[in-house]
């Protein structure tokens, strides 16, 4: 099993044809609502990459919270630990332009009151082979997650996004951290990737670096580099494609995959996601990943 310890949100998606710059004012061709958040992708990803997934976080009581949970539980996501608390649900606004590029601004609403895990919370985690973790929540309960499933003896995969500095406590817990380009020089102040994944190596034992287009990036403290390249097609939505990557690179690696033959599978599932429009409604199943492989 895998347990995902994250945000869910519903995103507000804009398309335009170019996304605008400050102080300017532009129209748009279409707007969609779209259930999302960083924690919630990662678990449906995961899900209907084939794995078993216990998702633990909250929502509000607004219909937001009503619409999470319907499609998380729809995508096969048991949502037992998925909490609803008073006032609004997360939200992200997200900008997607013609070329597929998008800008995001988050809002937590429910998943800033997730200070920390519950016992079952704690039982879901011991209970699976993986954690998947994020940054949608306060950090505190990020940290606490790590620490007990590092305790525990379960792989905990960290996305290290919204970028921000990583607590010594949090890294020391981390088995695969697995930033963005952009997140990988935020963290380390080094733009070059090779050099970024050198510095992050310093800090965790295995790391992936998602190079968007240009594919993606691994290295292991045992001394191993693989650079795998990225399937290509042409991009609708970008939006959940480091999601899809990283929830299909988690059952892949449960499954005892090779890193090479992992990343393959996870950079297969992330390239159909860019084909399609949304965040959850764009991953795809398992026989989808296994039919583009083969």
């Amino acid at each position: 099993m895998i347990s995902v310890f994250g945000s869910a949100n519903m995103d507000l998606v804009a398309y335009v044809s170019e996304a605008p710059k400050r102080g300017e004012t532009v129209t748009g061709h279409r707007f969609r609502t779209v259930p999302g958040g960083k924690g919630a992708n990662q678990a449906i990803a995961a899900a209907r990459a084939g794995a078993e997934v216990a998702f633990l976080g909250a929502v509000g009581d607004d219909g937001f919270g009503t619409q999470l949970r319907t499609t998380l539980t729809e995508s096969g996501v048991d949502v037992r630990g998925l909490r609803q608390v008073p006032g609004p649900s997360g939200i992200a606004h997200i900008v997607v332009d013609d070329a597929g590029g998008n800008s995001i601004i988050v809002v937590p609403g429910a998943n800033g009151t997730v200070t920390g895990p519950t016992g079952d919370d704690l039982a879901a985690i011991a209970a699976s082979r993986a954690l998947l973790l994020q940054l949608e929540l306060p950090m505190a309960a990020v940290v606490a997650a790590a620490q007990a499933a590092h305790v525990a003896g379960v792989q905990v995969v960290l996305t290290p996004a919204p970028a921000r500095p990583l607590p010594a406590e949090l890294l020391e817990a981390v088995t695969l951290l697995l930033p963005n380009e952009h997140e990988a020089a935020a963290i380390t102040g080094r733009d070059d990737p090779d050099a970024a994944l050198d510095a992050l190596l310093e800090q965790v034992d295995e790391a992936v670096i998602t190079l968007g287009s240009a594919g993606a990036l691994y290295g292991s403290r045992t001394g191993e580099r693989l650079r795998v390249p990225a399937v290509e097609v042409k991009a609708v939505d970008t939006t959940a494609a480091g999601d899809t990557f990283a929830g299909a690179l988690a059952v892949a690696r449960i499954e005892g995959r090779a890193p090479a033959d992992a990343l393959r599978f996870a950079a297969a599932a992330a390239a159909l996601s860019v084909q399609r429009e949304g965040a959850s409604t764009s991953m795809p199943a398992r026989a989808e990943i296994e039919a583009s492989l083969a």
